[in-house]
């Protein structure tokens, strides 16, 4: 069965040109990935800004975070000892870089289709070793008063998730790195299972194994434990090469429904579905057969990372859900989907 997609009109929502840089010397290259939750009767997004020097012709000039600042790195497209053969990664004598630097902007809308960004909200940009090439593609979960933010964290170190909480979105505490590397796309279910937290998480690793989503419980929130390898990539499918978590589960009387991405081998990233057990969610019950979304229109075939569509936020309305996403790792879009049309997909 075909999940109906329904694209906003409006889409994208927002581009590059719609946000001032965070400082002087730089432009937005990207917007991209954003969480989504809500606060003072608005839909929200903490959305990914990439940053970058404006690009000259005959170097690759990218940013990156130190104590006091940040420092510009630039060099030679003939340089022998640079491979630049992916618009976001750039390998330099042996050193991998980001080609963009990633902060996190707060933007809020009333009716879910014109975002601004408020008065005395604070960006997050990274902060401390772990972080020196910024923080990326946000999840937030509500449980109780407070929120989560799960977030990826990239240094020179490797790639992990680190995690600040807030109950007013103007402070914040720094929990640190709570998922050391590599690892990335946590997030967190919405409400505790027999008194534990639970997430998923993506673990990689680049010689055994795969990019597959795990899931972990916690008795705090912070610290965590009992990991397990719940979900792997399909051969031969549309998720054949990664698998990654979305934002929080959905609670629905079927079981925990959680919007995943996966890509292939030509980095094609589309939207999958899983169903997973209410009492116990390392049981998984269901499965996407085919993606609920793949690239289709313009503004996802094109763009800065060519045909992606990537969500880790979203917003719940009785049977309807709206999926806020980055598209060709360039732009913000919405679509809206039946959640009961998504579970009658799945294949059980």
């Amino acid at each position: 069965m075909k999940v109906s997609v329904n694209r906003f009109m409006e889409n994208p929502l927002l581009k590059p040109a719609d946000v001032k840089p965070s400082r002087p010397g730089l432009e937005v290259a990207c917007l991209l990935n954003p969480g989504v939750f809500e606060f003072d009767n608005k839909i929200w997004l903490i959305v990914r800004v990439a940053e970058r020097p404006h690009q000259q012709q005959d170097l690759i000039s990218f940013p990156v975070l130190e104590e006091n600042g940040i420092r510009i790195i630039e060099i030679s497209k003939k340089d022998p000892d640079l491979v630049a053969t992916d618009p976001r990664v750039i390998r330099y004598r042996g050193d991998d870089y980001l080609t963009t630097l990633s902060h996190l902007r707060l933007l809020c809308s009333e009716d879910g289709i014109r975002f601004y960004e408020p008065e005395g909200y604070p960006q997050l940009h990274g902060i401390g070793q772990l972080e020196t090439f910024g923080i990326e593609d946000c999840r937030v979960t509500k449980i109780g008063d407070t929120y989560y933010l799960t977030y990826t964290a990239v240094s020179p170190n490797g790639v992990a998730v680190g995690m600040r909480t807030t109950k007013d979105w103007k402070t914040f505490t720094r929990e640190g790195v709570i998922i050391p590397p590599h690892n990335k796309d946590c997030a967190l279910f919405e409400e505790k299972i027999h008194d534990h937290y639970y997430a998923l998480h993506r673990p990689s690793s680049v010689d055994l194994g795969g990019n597959y989503i795990w899931l972990a419980k916690s008795p705090d929130g912070k610290h965590w434990g009992h990991h397990k390898c719940l979900v792997k990539t399909r051969e031969g499918y549309w998720d054949s090469a990664r698998v990654g978590a979305g934002a929080a589960p959905i609670k629905t009387s079927a079981g925990w429904l959680e919007i995943y991405h996966g890509a292939n081998a030509k980095q094609q990233y589309g939207l999958g579905a899983l169903l997973l057990d209410l009492d116990d969610p390392s049981k998984v019950l269901a499965r996407s057969e085919d993606p609920i979304m793949a690239p289709e229109a313009p503004y996802e075939l094109t763009g800065f990372f060519s045909q992606v569509v990537f969500t880790n936020g979203h917003v719940v309305r009785g049977d309807e859900l709206t999926i806020y996403y980055g598209a060709a790792d360039e732009v913000v879009c919405a679509a809206k989907f039946s959640i009961a049309d998504i579970l009658s997909s799945l294949n059980r």
